[in-house]
């Protein structure tokens, strides 16, 4: 099979092998030379087929980031260990993990608490009685970020009142994100002390936790900080949630990269959404069919890498160098600058993205590829059965 073969259609999303391959085997290395367990965000992709990819590498378990997702991973059957890494408030969702628990759908799941209605909800739906399948993290959070726990003193509170309900505590999270845009000196100096606040909270809450105390972070734009200064922390337990490095990107993460800062080879980027040009109807002008609905531009637009011409059944030509630059995107359509006018309607351009958490979820499948030769077919599931 191939990208091109009838029945298919552009836009496109294909994923090298490869790259994958590649990328997954180097960072589970790098994190078991550095004594990391590794629960892999699959918000980033939501398919089983990349899960078992990196399960098989040896990831500690795997992270979701709601309800619904948690349930999907369950379903799957083959992630025996799950980190929801945000805060459970609904009590309908507390009863059916219950359920799922008891059922022995999982070895283990851990979730978030960071407010006392967390707790409640968590102690209604357990009995007051610490399953041994259920761990809680505190969550420890940023002034001005999103969820957690503002102070160390918070979480050490809150930790007493989630051992107080009859609930397991095991450690205390955080994400290190909104603490740095970029990877300046001082930017990397304000993960590493965020870094020392979620040790700090560790140590407030240890003498709760059976066992060594977890600390997880995030880690995929700061996993070098994140790495080397958790684990300096004796005697704790160090779980980092990456998830973006399995696609890696042309734009964001690329630049952040902190795979070769832990010193590692290079990732690669996977991804390439392919779409026809639709239109070249002035200088330097083509219109692409590829948009909002179909490309992450969250954080930037997506990059022309290559373009390519077809014959009159559809087939691509070879890939060539072209200079365009997307200007814009609408719904359905990205404008393209060519300066030298060398995209024709029927054309076919292969882009990259930047963030590529938000160009998954734009599909239900996609194709894993070999060049132009279809390798394998993946699924996205990133929406339940109402």
């Amino acid at each position: 099979m191939r990208i091109d073969d009838p029945g298919r259609t552009w836009p496109l999303l294909t994923l090298d092998r490869a790259a994958v391959e590649h990328n997954v085997a180097t960072v589970s290395a790098a994190l078991a030379v550095a004594g990391v367990e590794h629960a892999p965000h699959v918000k980033t992709h939501m398919s089983r087929e990349l899960w078992e990819q990196q399960g098989a590498a040896g990831a500690w378990g795997a992270t979701v980031a709601t309800p619904g997702q948690l349930r999907t991973v369950l379903r799957w059957g083959t992630a025996r260990r799950l980190l929801l890494a945000n805060e459970l408030v609904d009590p309908r969702d507390a009863a059916r993990l219950r359920v799922a628990l008891d059922e022995g759908a999982a070895e283990e799941v851990w979730v978030c608490v960071d407010s006392a209605h967390g707790v409640e909800v968590l102690r209604r739906a357990f009995d007051g009685v610490a399953h041994r399948r259920l761990g809680v993290l505190v969550e420890l959070g940023v002034d001005g970020g999103r969820t957690g726990v503002r102070t160390v003193e918070g979480v050490a509170v809150l930790a007493a009142a989630v051992a107080d309900a009859g609930l397991r505590v095991v450690g205390v999270s955080g994400y290190e994100g909104p603490v740095a845009s970029g990877t300046s000196t001082a930017e990397l100096d304000a993960v590493a002390r965020w870094c020392a606040s979620l040790g700090d909270a560790g140590a407030a809450v240890e003498h709760l936790v059976e066992g060594p105390v977890v600390l997880s972070a995030g880690g995929s734009a700061f996993a070098d900080v994140v790495v080397r200064r958790l684990t300096a922390l004796r005697g704790a337990r160090v779980v980092v949630r990456s998830g973006a490095y399995v696609a890696h990107d042309q734009g964001h993460y690329a630049h952040a990269d902190p795979w070769t800062r832990l010193g590692v080879a290079p990732l690669r980027p996977a991804i390439t959404v392919w779409a026809a040009v639709l239109s070249a109807p002035e200088h330097g002008l083509a219109v692409c069919g590829l948009g909002r609905r179909d490309v992450s531009f969250d954080l930037h637009l997506p990059t022309p890498l290559v373009a390519r011409s077809t014959d009159h059944e559809g087939r691509l030509d070879r890939p060539r160098a072209v200079d365009a630059r997307v200007t814009a995107l609408d719904d359905q359509h990205a404008y393209l600058r060519v300066p030298d006018d060398d995209l024709s309607p029927g054309d076919v351009v292969g882009f990259g993205v930047s963030h590529p958490c938000t160009t998954f979820d734009k599909y239900r499948t996609g194709l894993l590829t070999d060049g132009d030769q279809v390798t394998g077919v993946l699924t996205f599931e990133f929406s339940e059965e109402p």
